[in-house]
């Protein structure tokens, strides 16, 4: 496994960085027991970074990882927060399911602007207030949106970004590829930590994964990529692609017999709440019922965080 240290933070990590949302309740839901052990697998394979988000339901399943380690990995967390407050009650949140006494990477979930982030200032103040006091070693923001980047790009007090990058462009707001890579380039040049997210398009780009994942890998300023896996074969495959070897022919014809799809159930009372947060407007309501459009919807799982029955997900 290859390891480089992400920006200026002295956070060294693998250059694969396991997404957690894909084993959590928005998308596989994988019982305690299977979870850690994926993650346990990844760990005896090298990979020492772990991505969650407290609206991915996945603290439980790090931190019985954490238990287990006799060095810790490199978490990162992202929160909607923009108080103090709110901060404030997410990081003690983090701190508590984890079990850990700090959060490595703490991040401010979605941002889209400029504007966005000054509107969040209060919470991002209290994180390096926290990082000042050891409780977070680094603070950042995750962004589908180009403006979002080019604004955390120069912004003091962010320290790593984690933006939405594919070699389709699926996905990314506000611009288009170059505008995102142009973007991510400026912010590796004011020395701020890069990990990509959605190098696979959600799933949509995974007939071509060896040429998806490996374009995003070789980018220029990208220390790590975080893939979404849900079982041995897909973490298989991924160190392989990495690694430049080819993928396990069992793993391979695994991954090709795995489709993806949003699923919503039977008693959806179509309220609309998961349309309104689909980050990608790849959601509408038809005959009362959330339908996704294909061509847009990169599989995210988010729709299934916003709604309050969880009546849908990414399955």
């Amino acid at each position: 496994m290859e390891y480089r240290f992400l920006g200026r933070t002295g956070l060294r990590v693998s250059r694969l960085c396991f997404g957690t949302l894909a084993i959590g309740p928005l998308q596989a839901d994988l019982p305690l027991a299977a979870g850690e052990g994926l993650l346990e697998e990844a760990v005896a394979r090298g990979v020492n970074f772990f991505d969650t988000a407290e609206s991915y339901g996945t603290y439980s399943y790090l931190a019985a990882l954490v238990r287990r380690m006799q060095t810790p990995p490199v978490l990162a967390t992202k929160t909607y927060a923009h108080t103090r407050e709110g901060a404030r009650r997410s990081l003690d949140r983090a701190l508590t399911e984890l079990g850990v006494s700090w959060v490595d990477l703490f991040l401010l979930h979605e941002q889209e602007s400029a504007a966005t982030l000054e509107g969040h200032r209060p919470a991002l103040e209290y994180l390096a207030e926290q990082r000042d006091e050891g409780r977070v070693k680094a603070i950042g923001v995750s962004a589908h949106a180009v403006a979002a980047v080019e604004a955390a790009a120069t912004h003091p007090l962010i320290d790593v970004i984690h933006p939405l990058i594919n070699r389709a462009g699926l996905g990314i707001r506000g611009g288009d590829l170059p505008a995102m890579l142009r973007a991510v380039e400026s912010a590796h040049g004011e020395g701020k930590g890069i990990y990509a997210m959605k190098a696979l398009g959600g799933g949509l780009l995974r007939e071509e994964a060896p040429a998806a994942l490996a374009y995003v890998a070789a980018l220029p300023g990208v220390d790590a990529v975080a893939v979404g896996m849900r079982d041995v074969a897909e973490l298989e495959a991924n160190l392989a692609i990495l690694a430049g070897e080819e993928i396990p022919a069992a793993s391979s014809c695994r991954l090709a017999s795995i489709p993806r799809r949003v699923r919503v159930e039977e008693d959806c009372a179509g309220c609309g709440r998961c349309v309104e947060a689909c980050p990608q407007g790849a959601l509408e309501l038809l005959e009362g019922k959330p339908v996704a459009d294909p061509a847009a919807c990169i599989l995210c799982g988010y729709c299934g965080a916003a709604c309050p029955h969880f009546c849908i997900r990414v399955v």
